[in-house]
Parts: C-alpha cells; structure tokens; sequence
C-alpha cells in the first residue's frame, strides 16, 4: 500500500512539472501572438495603414473565423499524428504567419494574414485540453486545466507593457516599432515549435522520465477511464444538434466570449480613451493591472467552487461582476476610478471559466459530452469575432467607446441570466440512465 502511495506521488509529480510549465508556455505565446495587433494598433499601425475602427474590429475578430473554420479538422489530425508532431506544426505556422505579419503594406493583407493566424492556430486549445487526459485522471484534470488557463490573463498583464515598450522604442534598421512587435512575438512561438519536436512526449508508455514502475501504474490508471468510457454510447451528431441543454451553454458561451474578446482587444484603447497625456507605455502598465486582477479572480473563485462543491451561483457570479465594472466605466468621469471599474470587470470576466465549465460538465451527459462540448466550445469561440467587429462598427458610428463598452455589459449580463435560468436536476438523458 505504502509502495502504491509512492508510485502515485512520484509519477503525479513527474507529470506535473514535465508538462504544465510546457503547456502554460506554449498558451502563453498563443496570447501574445493573438493580441499584438492591439499594441500595434495603438502603436502607429493603424495611422500607417490607415485603419478605421471598424476594420481594426474586423481584424481582430476575422482570427477567430479562420479558427472556427479549421478546428475540429486539425483536432482529428492531432489524433492522427500525434501531439508531439501536431502541437509542433501549429505553433511554427503560427509564429511563421505572425512574423510575415510585420511586412503587411496594406488593410487587405491584414485581413488575409489574421484568418490564416487562425487557421495555423485552430487546433491548438483543444488539442491541449485532448492531451491533459494523455496524462491526468479525471481527478486531477480540473486542477490541472486551471493551471494552464492562466496563461492567458497573465499573458495580457505582462505583454501589455512589454508589447507598448517595444512599438513606443523599438526602431531598428529604421523598422517602426509596430512591425516589429510582430517579428518578436513570432519567433518565440516558432523556437518552441522546434522544441516540442524533442521535449513532448505523444503517450505515458513512451515516457523516457518515467521508470517502468511509473509507467505502468500511470497506464493502468488510465485504462480504468477508459474502461467505464466503453460503457458509454456517444449519441449522433444530429441528437446532439437537438439537445436543448447543450444549446443553452452554447448560448452562454458565445455570450460570453464576446465580452471576454471584446475586452481583450479593446481594453489599451478603452484606458487610452480615459486620457489624452497618457503615453502608449503608459497604457502598456496601466492595462497590466487589471488582468493580473483577472488572474487572481481565477484562481480564487474557481479554488472555492471547488470547495464547496457549488457551480451555478459561481459562474453566474462572474459575468454579473463583469457587467457592474463595465457599467462604473460608463458612468465614471475619473480616470482613477475608471481603472478601478475595468479591473473589477475583468476579475468578473477571468472568474468565470472555471466554475463554467465545471458546471457544464455536471449537467451535459456522457452521451452528449463528446460531440456536445465541441459544438459548445466552436459556436462560443464564433464570439471572438462578434465582440471586437460590433465594438469597431459601434466606435465608428458613434465617434466613441462608450457605446462598445454598454455592449459588452449587456452580454455579461446576458450570460449571467442565462447560467441562473439554467435548472439543476437530472436532465433526461441522465433519468433514462438510472431507470
């Protein structure tokens, strides 16, 4: 028994420190690569390349066609492949795409370089969701699917001023320093490409850090999973399409990845809007604030739903939050307190995920489960572009940013009612289970 205790904790850790730190990484890249436009943006692009509101909007959400389009495919080839040859693919035609990125001269390459962003970059979230369960069980995936979600707050709260650093005094070789930001951000996502070749490992069994003794262990415990999965008969594409309470966290979903995307895009703009002595560094480190604010939510929020075991109140709580920080912004006139207000929203934002999911999970079934949360998480990620396109059509018309952010707090609030109309008890499905 001792012996067993051992095995489990040494091969639980192993595992942990293995590939955790990688996956935070690579997702860490994946934000900074998806959000240098907005620097660039502020940044002297868009007076280059003279962009309007709307099509920066348009730029910025276009990302998330590409990747609608291409997601499941390149999630069928990760099984194909394998994660160490695919993982490795998307992020070197990602960082390759980003870098070409600095040599765009006008809107229509923009246009055309962000949807093949997208593209090289579908895949990658959910095939790093895919391999979590290579190596965790069921109990340790939450903790562990926490850990790499991180990644992106923290990757906006240090990219902000790193990236306003780099297009405010970067000018080598008489290059501005917006393309450059470009040509930066790239190559570390292609340097990590080349060392996923050598460093991911596709399955347990394969796993040159982990002695026999690990090994098996790790694979007996996963085949226990696997086994109770064979019980488990996946219902077709065309049923799931008909399940109401898949569709209904679709709905919250795509609610609220357009305020989550409509912010992180908008946010530099929405502070540099709040003065007109603020420099594009200065943006930079007052935007860091509050997703490191975001960070923290995540983690303390999701750690107490985790503790009392309560889903629905959590992830209602969020958005709510969200929707009462954007509202302050609107009708604060101090820029001190206008700060305060964004990060308030973006605690509620970042708060959201963990118990979201995990009350996903709770109430859609095993027979939805596979294709279900495809269909929740594809459709959701759709939002990514209708956040930052409407905010950039709204700014447009209007002449200000005012009218983006009242957008966004109606979809925060939009989500929140939708979680508290959600009804806990068994759904169907799971009564025919138990009958």
């Amino acid at each position: 028994m001792e012996q067993s205790f051992s095995i489990e904790k040494s091969t639980i850790r192993k595992v942990t420190m293995r590939i955790l730190p990688y996956m935070f990484i690579a997702y860490l890249v994946a934000f900074l690569d998806r959000v240098s436009i907005t620097y660039a943006s502020i940044g002297g692009m868009d007076k280059s390349l003279h962009i309007t509101s709307s099509a920066f909007g348009l730029l910025s959400g276009i990302f998330f066609i590409g990747y609608f389009l291409c997601e499941v495919p390149s999630n069928m080839l990760l099984g194909r492949f394998g994660a160490r040859k695919w993982i490795a693919r998307i992020l070197i035609t990602w960082g390759f795409v980003t870098v070409i990125t600095a040599f765009a001269s006008s809107i229509t390459h923009l246009y055309i370089l962000r949807f093949l962003l997208g593209v090289a970059e579908a895949g990658f979230f959910p095939g790093m969701i895919l391999y979590i369960t290579f190596w965790f069980r069921p109990k340790e995936r939450a903790r562990a699917v926490a850990l790499f979600m991180t990644a992106p707050p923290l990757a906006n709260a240090f990219g902000a001023p790193v990236s306003t650093w780099i297009v405010q005094h970067v000018h080598w070789a008489d290059i501005p320093g917006w393309r450059w930001l470009f040509i930066l951000a790239g190559i570390p996502a292609i340097i990590l490409g080349f060392i996923t070749l050598f460093y991911l490992t596709d399955r347990p069994e394969n796993a040159k850090w982990l002695n026999q003794k690990e090994k098996d262990w790790l694979h007996i415990e996963l085949k226990k999973e696997q086994e109770t999965k064979t019980n488990v008969k996946s219902l077709s594409f065309n049923k799931v399409l008909k399940s109401k309470i898949v569709w209904k966290f679709t709905f919250i979903n795509l609610t609220y990845v357009v305020g989550l995307y409509g912010i992180s895009f908008w946010m530099p703009r929405i502070i540099q809007s709040l003065s007109n002595v603020l420099t594009t560094t200065q943006v930079g480190i007052i935007t860091m604030i509050p997703y490191l604010c975001g960070a923290v939510s995540m983690v303390l929020i999701s750690r107490r739903s985790d503790r009392t075991g309560e889903r629905k109140y959590h992830a209602a709580f969020g958005p709510f939050l969200g929707t009462i920080g954007l509202i302050g912004v609107l009708l604060s006139h101090n820029p001190f307190v206008s700060v305060i207000m964004i990060c308030i929203a973006t605690a509620g934002l970042y708060s959201f995920s963990g118990p979201y999911w995990a009350f996903t999970s709770s109430m859609v079934t095993a027979e939805l489960a596979v294709i279900g949360i495809g269909i929740i998480n594809s459709i959701g990620n759709f939002g990514g572009f209708v956040g930052p396109y409407a905010i950039g059509l709204l700014n447009n018309s209007t002449g200000s940013v005012s009218a983006g952010i009242a957008f966004l707090a109606l979809m925060l609030m939009l989500t929140s009612i939708q979680v508290m109309l959600i009804k806990r008890g068994k759904t169907p499905l799971d009564n025919k289970q138990s009958a």
